[in-house]
């Protein structure tokens, strides 16, 4: 099969089918074409040639010329590819190093088995345009909805024809057992687009959160419009889900607005979400109020956050506490995933036993530690005192403060106080020492003799044990295993060491060993505050 005039015009034609057909440029089309004869070309020249070939882009012509560079006399490796200064003053007046000397050579008569192979060239280069250009087209479009034909199903998995390509639903993605037959119209989420070994994958969702966002989005106008703003969203596909919104302006109440006139709006979604039952909440700066909200249809009592465990513990009247909860804790956990927080919930009942047992505990405490009389321990706790320290460091004026109590037996009771913390400091420094616990460590600043106690349990004896520790490692915190919060204990956890001066303890050892200079950790935080100010 010679390229021949009659059919060099055939050539561009059949490019520019192929290309409106797979609806790419009919250049990579003919650029395919040009690299598969030049394959061919030197199957019949030799592999060593470097024969390259030019179709022209108006007439179909092709030409085929064979490139040879100049090199020095002694860089010559490959003499079909290569030529020396000398050899190439015959093609040229003035030659030099680097030059590509260039001269046509005939056209080849493709064979059967070099026609078949260009074609497989043609065939692999066109699939990967395709390729790119269903990447280039999705990539953007990712975190959006689009509307699709199921195509067929592959283990569970939906195809989807996408317009300009196919897409897959896998069946994780899928609500509840919602299923689909060839031909149905289906819409869906782009969760990703990305490349891989067989071309890029177009990867849909149903049961995403965001997906409900976007379908809101295309039904509220208001949110399109960003007067009214989607805050978080927290899913159970199929079952129910929840939505916190906001509004931008005082005269749109957000929750009506995304409910519609007789619940229009909703509906549209719920029907697409196949029933799914949707509370939509109205989103809140305090963590508390939003949290209130969140918990709907239950009633809250009262709310008590641990900002830094991320935690938050909600009281409920008794009769509310299944409500709360929900249908196999369904409610809690998508007020929890709203929330961002770990949320325990405890009946009125149960959080006044607590505070009994806390109160007993604490009045047990002064009483032995003290020598106190229930009733003087009893009115201690009432009035506020949670711990030792607070009774020997506390100012006079405020244990004068409690009724009937003058001023020699408050300094009494502060002497008791301060007297048994020096026993215990005493009595823990010499555990310590007892478990090898080197000087260093129990001079350092900022730990007191029941830290270095706890610290020498878990091995930490010498400055630089404590140095190599990572804050989360003394204050403890929160790690995320598949999707739940798991609290990790710290060890200097019980004495309230926060996350931030256990970073300023550890610090502060390696400054003192030598291991970090302190003028490059100013010179790094006046550079943070420099990017702050730019910032603000």
């Amino acid at each position: 099969m010679a390229i021949t005039s009659a059919n060099q015009l055939e050539l561009l034609q059949t490019a520019e089918a192929v290309a409106r057909e797979k609806m790419i440029d009919p250049d990579l089309v003919i650029q395919a074409m040009e690299e598969s004869l030049a394959r061919a070309a030197k199957s019949r020249y030799g592999s060593e040639m470097d024969i390259r070939v030019k179709i022209d882009r108006k007439t179909g012509r092709a030409a085929f010329t064979r490139v040879r560079t100049v090199v020095e006399d002694d860089a010559v490796e490959n003499y079909q590819a290569q030529l020396t200064l000398q050899q190439a003053k015959q093609y040229k007046s003035d030659p030099q190093i680097g030059d590509e000397i260039v001269d046509e050579v005939p056209p080849v008569d493709l064979g059967r088995i070099a026609a078949q192979s260009a074609k497989q060239v043609i065939l692999q280069k066109v699939r990967e345009a395709e390729r790119d250009r269903q990447f280039e087209e999705f990539k953007d479009r990712k975190g959006t909805i689009i509307n699709g034909v199921v195509k067929r199903e592959e283990y569970g998995n939906i195809i989807v024809d996408i317009g300009r390509g196919e897409a897959i639903l896998r069946r994780n993605e899928k609500i509840g057992r919602e299923s689909y037959r060839p031909n149905d119209r289906i819409r869906a989420y782009i969760k990703d687009v990305r490349r891989e070994a067989r071309g890029p994958q177009v990867f849909l969702s149903r049961t995403d959160p965001q997906f409900m966002a976007e379908l809101f989005k295309m039904e509220v106008p208001e949110i399109y419009d960003g007067i009214i703003e989607i805050k978080a969203v927290a899913r159970d596909p199929g079952s129910r889900a929840k939505i916190g919104v906001i509004s931008y302006d005082n005269s749109i109440d957000p929750v009506g607005a995304c409910v519609g006139m007789r619940g229009s709006r909703v509906q549209a979604v719920v029907n697409e979400l196949q029933g799914e039952k949707i509370d939509i909440i109205p989103w809140n700066q305090d963590q508390a109020t939003f949290l209130v909200n969140a918990l709907q249809p239950a009633e809250v009592s009262k709310v008590v956050i641990d900002e830094e465990g991320g935690k938050i513990e909600v009281v409920v009247p008794d009769e509310q506490l299944s409500l709360a909860i929900g249908r196999r804790g369904q409610n809690v956990r998508l007020a929890s995933q709203l929330t961002g927080l770990d949320i325990d919930i405890l009946t009125e009942a149960e959080e006044s036993e607590r505070r009994q047992a806390e109160f007993a505990e604490r009045t047990k405490l002064f009483m032995e530690a003290l020598d106190l009389d229930e009733f003087f321990a009893q009115l201690l706790v009432a009035e506020g005192f949670t711990s030792l320290e607070e009774v020997a460091y506390v100012d006079l004026d405020e244990l004068l403060s409690i009724e009937g109590v003058d001023e020699g037996t408050a300094d009494e009771l502060q002497a008791r106080a301060r007297d048994f913390i020096e026993e215990q400091n005493r009595k823990a420094l010499e555990a310590a020492r007892a478990m090898g616990v080197e000087d260093s460590l129990i001079a350092f600043e900022g730990l007191t003799p029941q830290m270095v106690e706890a610290l020498a349990k878990d091995g930490i004896k010498t400055l630089e044990d404590f140095a190599t520790c990572a804050d989360w490692e003394l204050a403890g915190g929160w790690t995320t295993v598949n999707g739940e919060r798991v609290k990790d204990e710290g060890i200097l956890e019980k004495f309230d060491v926060s996350l931030e001066e256990a970073q300023h303890l550890v610090m502060t050892a390696r400054i003192m060993l030598g291991w970090v200079d302190p003028t490059e950790l100013e010179a790094e935080g006046t550079e943070d505050e420099n990017e702050e100010e730019a910032e603000a």
